[in-house]
């Protein structure tokens, strides 16, 4: 770990004292809101349900405990809690229908699409598909230095079609990138590597937003609007919404970080020879390559045309793609290569993120907070607007808590398609504006812990917190300002408002 990151990190007993004062806090938040007088309109179960989410929130923001162990904490509170509550006929829900409302997120589609994202992502990395994509792209668009700063944006977008991971997407780029630095012969610390690094974080974001399958979050939402509404947004739906957003984002994105770093000084000698040789030495396409570029090829044209040409949904498509890349004699994986590369503590947070939304709607206590923010905020009349202004305003603030967007959507999103289907002005599409609030969960562009691709980033020892920070807030408010003009403008037109 370089000096650098050294002075950004807080020792370990001040971890692990925040980490004991989080669980502290949460435990006992959960206790009062569970020990408190009955509220009207609210019954029991849905009282400790709140309990538990505002317990999972703390746990989150806090760190108090690692995300799958605190998903398993939570699944066991949802099932005794609810388990224990009266069923309004003089006995109790019972621990069995507790359970399997905790385990209702892990039955569903959204559930499966995340898990064999995850293995389409395992595919890229084991067939080095994703490298040479990165590379290919970095050798075409040059080496002058405000070039590569596009051509890094570039692979971001590109490989945001093909490997629906995040995470996976930035453990791709981030050793291309420390090459592209390496070649250019300037320290770490340079602000050329800072202005990188950044980018590679910073435009995975970016096109979060823009492309349905890029980001787990985005399932969660989709999957409550199709749960509670009964719609669900095609990938094609999405990218029209969406992909114009994050094109804007991502040229105000060059713009930001070229203009607080000043590269154009730095200079290099046959760089592109030095990225070409890196696409050397991996070789001519292998087979195994050749087959998942197939595959992803149909399945990305299978998103693209759902409800289009054909009825089957991204889920379906997906899993069948997997099947396919798995199969003896043609896929391109076993499952003994692939099963250590999947992070399963995501997958399991992932199901309990999806279940504890469906716990806070099965139980009404979503209706209920929404009645009441509706109330506390006056909203029940105001313009749909006024209400995506000041609901997306509130969700950039309560991002700066949180270090996993799937766990901030599954928390939120129930409780903004509840706020929402509350108002009282007519014409309000709910479906439209859960979507473009949702597009805020992913604007984790402040803090490196507000998303792990700027922890992976950060890992890296070329920029500061303060440096990221800088750069975060100047997109943030470049974010909000033109989620705003694009919701009086484009998406107005679309309907969406």
């Amino acid at each position: 770990m370089s000096e650098k990151q050294k002075t950004n990190l807080p020792g370990e007993g001040g971890r692990i004292n925040a980490k004991a004062i989080g669980l502290a806090a949460a435990l006992i938040a959960l206790a009062l809101i569970c020990l408190a007088p009955a509220q009207p309109g609210l019954s029991v179960a849905g009282q400790r349900m709140l309990g538990v989410m505002i317990f999972a929130v703390i746990v989150w923001a806090s760190g108090a405990m690692s995300y799958p162990v605190s998903a398993g904490v939570i699944l066991a509170l949802a099932a005794l809690l609810v388990g224990f509550s009266p069923n309004g006929t003089g006995g109790i829900v019972g621990t069995s229908a507790g359970m399997k409302m905790a385990l209702a997120g892990f039955s569903s589609p959204a559930f499966c699409l995340v898990g064999a994202a995850l293995f389409l992502a395992a595919a890229m990395t084991i067939t080095g598909l994703d490298r040479r994509i990165a590379l290919l792209v970095l050798s075409k668009i040059g080496t002058e230095p405000h070039r590569v700063v596009i051509g890094v944006t570039l692979c971001g977008f590109i490989l945001s079609f093909f490997v629906p991971s995040t995470t996976a997407r930035v453990a791709c780029l981030v050793p291309i990138v420390m090459g592209v630095i390496a070649a250019f012969k300037v320290p770490l610390t340079s602000k050329f590597a800072a202005a990188l690094m950044i980018t590679v974080a910073q435009v995975d974001s970016v096109w979060n937003v823009g492309i349905k399958t890029a980001a787990a979050q985005n399932m969660v939402a989709v999957n409550f609007i199709k749960s509670i509404t009964g719609y669900d947004i095609s990938w094609l739906e999405w990218f029209t919404a969406a992909a114009p957003y994050a094109a804007c984002m991502s040229v105000f994105l060059y713009f930001v970080v070229t203009c607080l770093m000043p590269i154009g000084d730095v200079r290099i000698e046959n760089g592109r020879e030095a990225i070409r040789a890196q696409l050397k030495a991996l070789g001519p396409m292998k087979r195994n390559e050749w087959k998942l570029l197939i595959v992803s090829c149909v399945l990305l044209f299978l998103w693209v045309t759902e409800k289009k040409l054909h009825p089957i949904d991204t889920t379906t498509s997906t899993v069948a793609a997997i099947a396919l890349l798995m199969m003896p004699g043609f896929g391109v994986m076993e499952w003994k290569d692939t099963v250590h590369r999947i992070n399963w503590g995501t997958v399991f947070l992932f199901g309990m993120g999806i279940s504890l939304g469906s716990a806070l709607l099965s139980t009404h206590a979503a209706q209920w907070l929404a009645n009441e923010i509706v109330l506390a905020f006056g909203l029940a009349s105001a313009a749909p607007f006024t209400v995506l202004a000041v609901m997306a305003a509130f969700l950039i603030v309560v991002h700066l808590g949180f270090a996993s967007a799937t766990g901030l959507a599954s928390a939120i999103i129930p409780i903004i398609i509840a706020v929402l289907s509350s108002l009282q002005t007519p014409g309000v599409n709910v479906i439209g504006m859960t979507m473009i609030l949702q597009y805020v969960v992913s604007f984790g562009f402040i803090l490196p812990v507000n998303a792990p691709q700027n922890m992976i980033a950060y890992s890296t020892g070329t920029f500061t917190v303060k440096e990221f920070a800088k750069t975060g807030i100047i997109l943030t408010v470049g974010a909000y300002a033109l989620l705003l003009l694009m919701s009086k403008t484009y998406w107005s037109w679309l309907g969406l408002i």
